[in-house]
């Protein structure tokens, strides 16, 4: 099956078996696709003894931890085909994950995260606000995941306006005059969720003032860290937003440069999903078994997309629980889960800490 006939799929219509058919089939193609052409990852398979001709599970292919892009350049195609560098957020002094995109991998993304966000917003491109300030898109060259974040959902945008300046201040102004040209329709909302927190919602409590969103749907994600110590929970989040302009669809969502593209988005019962396009595991910190529904772990996760780097298998530094898979109420199929917080002494790198440790 090649890739457009897997855009023809649903992204949530395969169940627990047809889905671990199809993603093992394509896994396994990926893995001997980077054996083959990437050096580095072939001397970490070698190290496993693992066969990449013989691969029964996608759940037996060995991951590799995300903080090895950190280490090292990792490509599987010529180094001359690569046209973007994505970077990963990441603390002053840290370093961060160089993420290298040819043009066949950067347009699967695209297409991918066009699929399984129309399947929660519709086909039809919206006004957009971004609840961030441009000044983060200047390198088109070298993407942050905050950039590539904002990059990835402008193309849901027929118009489109950053509401922060460079010193995080919001044009209200500015948004009221978007939102009178856009009266009576839909409009898309995307950012980072300290910073919605911090400079969106704050700021609009602070002078008192009201916006009328009730048709807006917003999309946000990053980490929770800064808000889980403010005791701001989830269900905190959208009456706090509610309650300050009248949006009802807010949708919390989980991803990673490492493998943009395959996000997983919060549905309307509060559950994250992952579409056909990927997976998660959770595995055991003490022998990195595969940990059974409702157990906490580390999250692995899967992706059919990278191709111009061994990126398709690899152990975040997340930990999380498997709620359910395919029987969540909202109906759609594949696993549904939650990320309950970063591994013990994991560096800080979701968007949002990231943000926040240097606004302190």
């Amino acid at each position: 099956m090649n890739y457009e006939e897997m855009l023809n799929i649903p992204p949530y219509s395969l169940d627990r078996n047809k889905k671990h058919e199809f993603l093992t089939e394509q896994l396994s193609i990926l893995t001997r696709h980077h054996y083959d052409n990437c050096p580095e990852y072939r001397k970490i398979i070698d190290a496993f003894s693992f066969d990449v001709n013989c691969i029964k599970s996608y759940y037996d292919i060995p991951f590799l931890p995300v903080r090895l892009f950190k280490q090292y350049d990792l490509l599987s195609v010529p180094r001359g085909n690569i046209i973007k560098t994505m970077t990963s957020s990441g603390t002053t002094g840290q370093k961060v994950s160089k993420i290298y995109l040819d043009k066949e991998t950067s347009l699967n993304q695209t297409k991918t995260l066009v699929k399984i966000v129309s399947s929660y917003i519709g086909a039809k491109r919206l006004p957009m606000i971004v609840i961030d300030t441009s000044a983060v898109l200047k390198d088109r060259n070298m993407f942050s995941a905050r950039g590539a974040g904002i990059l990835g959902f402008s193309v849901f945008a027929r118009d489109r306006i950053f509401v922060l300046d460079e010193n995080m201040d919001l044009n209200i102004d500015g948004m009221v005059q978007f939102l009178r040209k856009y009266e009576g329709e839909d409009i898309l909302l995307f950012g980072f969720t300290y910073m919605i927190w911090q400079h969106f919602y704050n700021k609009l409590k602070e002078l008192d003032f009201s916006l009328d969103l009730s048709r807006g749907i917003m999309m946000h994600g990053g980490g929770w860290k800064k808000l889980q110590e403010q005791a701001i929970s989830p269900a905190g989040l959208k009456e706090a937003l509610h309650q300050i302009c009248g949006i009802n669809r807010v949708y919390d969502y989980y991803g990673m440069v490492e493998q943009t593209g395959t996000v997983y988005i919060e549905c309307e019962c509060g559950h994250l999903h992952s579409s056909i396009f990927s997976d998660v595991i959770i595995r055991r910190s003490s022998d990195f078994g595969i940990a059974d529904f409702g157990e906490k772990g580390i999250v692995e996760v899967v992706s059919i997309l990278p191709v111009s780097y061994p990126g398709h298998v690899l152990l975040t530094e997340d930990e999380g629980i498997i709620i359910g898979e395919d029987n969540c109420a909202c109906g759609r199929k594949g696993k549904y889960f939650k990320i309950t917080g970063r591994i013990k002494n994991a560096e800080i790198r979701g968007c949002s800490d990231t943000y926040a440790d240097r606004f302190k």
